[in-house]
C-alpha cells in the first residue's frame, strides 16, 4: 500500500511539473511574441512606454496576488533598505527589461532570445573581473558552447542589427549585474518572485516614468491620432503588461514544481520553443549556420546549469566547504524577467 500510494504521489508530482512548466512556456512565449507584434504589427515603437506599461501592470498585479489573493505573504522591509539595497536593483531591473523590449524592436525574437543565452558567461566574467572570484575549470569549460554558438549565431544572422545585438549584450550585463546584486543587496530576506516584484516594479515605473514621457511622449501622441484600431492596439498593449506579471507568477509556481536541474533544462528548451513560434509568426530569415549557433548555445546553458548543479551538489556533502546558495535559492529569491528573466 506504501508503494502504491508512493506511485500516485509521484505521479500526480511528475504532472504538476509538467503543467507549471507548460503554463511557464505559455506564458513566457506568449510576453515575448506580443511584445514583437507591438513593436511591429501595431507600429508601436515605444520601447520606454511599453516597458512602463509593464512596470505599472506588474505592481497592480503584486499588490493583488499579496493583499488581495493572499497568495504569499508580504515580507517587511524596513524603509531605510527599500532605498539603500532595493532602488538599485530596481534600476538594474529596470535596465533590463528595457534594453530587452529595445533590442526586440530592432531584431528578430530568434536573434535576441539566443544573446539573452549569454547570460551565464556574462555573469561568471563579471564576478572573476570585479569580485576576484575564483570558478573550477568546469565552469570555464561549460562557457566555451555559450561563447561559441553565440559568435556564430551574430555572424550569420541575416536580420543583424547593430543596435538592436548592443541593447540585448548590455541586457545580458545588466541581468548578471542584478544576479550579483541580489546575493548582496538581498542577504538575510528571502525574497519569492512576487515579493520581489511587489518592491521593484514600483521603483522601476517611478525611474522609468519620466524619461518615457519626455523621449517618446510626443511619438505615442502621435500614434494615437494616426493609428487605425486604437482601441485593439490598446488592450493588446495592456494585456502584455497584465501577461508579464502572470509570467513572473508562473515562475513562482515552476521553481517549487521542479528541481533546479529540470527548472535550466526546461528554461532552455522553452527559449527554443520561442524561436520557433517567433519564426512561424513573423517568418524572419534563419540560416542553416544560424540555426545551429542558437542549437550550440542552448546546450551550452544546459551543460553550464548541470555543472554548477553537480558543484553545488559537491559542495554539500563535502565537510568543512564553504556553504554557496544553491542554483534553487537563488532562482527563488530573483523574478526571472525578462529573463529570464526572463521576461522582456
Amino acid at each position: 500500500m506504501e508503494s502504491a500510494g508512493g506511485g500516485g504521489g509521484g505521479g500526480l508530482s511528475t504532472m504538476r511539473a509538467v503543467l507549471a512548466i507548460l503554463q511557464w512556456w505559455g506564458f513566457n512565449v506568449t510576453v515575448i511574441i506580443t511584445n514583437k507584434w507591438i513593436f511591429q504589427k501595431l507600429d508601436f515603437k515605444f520601447p520606454l512606454t511599453v516597458s512602463c506599461v509593464h512596470f505599472i501592470c506588474s505592481s497592480i498585479g503584486a499588490y493583488v496576488a499579496i493583499h488581495v489573493l493572499k497568495a504569499k505573504p508580504l515580507i517587511q522591509v524596513e524603509p531605510e533598505d527599500r532605498w539603500r539595497r532595493i532602488f538599485p536593483m530596481s534600476f538594474v531591473f529596470c535596465m533590463n527589461i528595457v534594453l530587452g523590449n529595445v533590442s526586440l524592436r530592432y531584431i528578430p525574437v530568434s536573434f535576441m532570445q539566443t544573446i539573452k543565452s549569454f547570460t551565464p558567461a556574462t555573469t561568471v566574467i563579471l564576478q572573476w573581473l570585479v569580485w576576484s572570484k575564483h570558478f573550477e575549470w568546469r565552469i570555464w569549460a561549460s562557457l566555451v558552447p555559450i561563447v561559441g554558438g553565440i559568435l556564430l549565431t551574430s555572424m550569420t544572422e541575416l536580420s543583424f542589427n547593430m543596435f538592436g545585438f548592443c541593447a540585448a549584450m548590455i541586457g545580458c550585463l545588466a541581468t548578471s549585474i542584478k544576479t550579483i546584486l541580489a546575493e548582496s543587496l538581498l542577504h538575510g530576506y528571502k525574497f519569492d518572485s512576487i515579493n520581489t516584484v511587489y518592491y521593484m516594479a514600483p521603483f522601476a515605473t517611478m525611474i522609468l516614468a519620466l524619461p518615457a514621457m519626455l523621449l517618446e511622449g510626443g511619438g505615442v501622441i502621435d500614434w494615437f491620432y494616426t493609428h487605425d484600431s486604437i482601441v485593439s492596439a490598446l488592450v493588446i498593449i495592456l494585456g502584455s503588461g497584465m501577461l508579464a506579471f502572470c509570467l513572473n507568477f508562473s515562475i513562482f509556481y515552476v521553481i517549487h514544481s521542479t528541481t533546479a536541474v529540470t527548472f535550466n533544462v526546461a528554461g532552455n528548451l522553452k527559449v527554443a520553443v520561442a524561436v520557433l513560434v517567433s519564426w512561424l509568426i513573423f517568418r524572419n530569415p534563419i540560416s542553416p549556420m544560424n540555426a545551429i549557433g542558437c542549437a550550440i548555445t542552448l546546450v551550452g546553458c544546459t551543460f553550464y546549469g548541470y555543472v554548477r548543479h553537480l558543484i553545488s551538489q559537491q559542495q554539500a556533502v563535502t565537510p568543512g566547504s564553504p556553504r554557496t546558495n544553491s542554483p534553487r535559492s537563488r532562482l527563488e529569491m530573483l523574478p526571472l524577467v525578462g529573463d529570464k528573466q526572463d521576461k522582456v
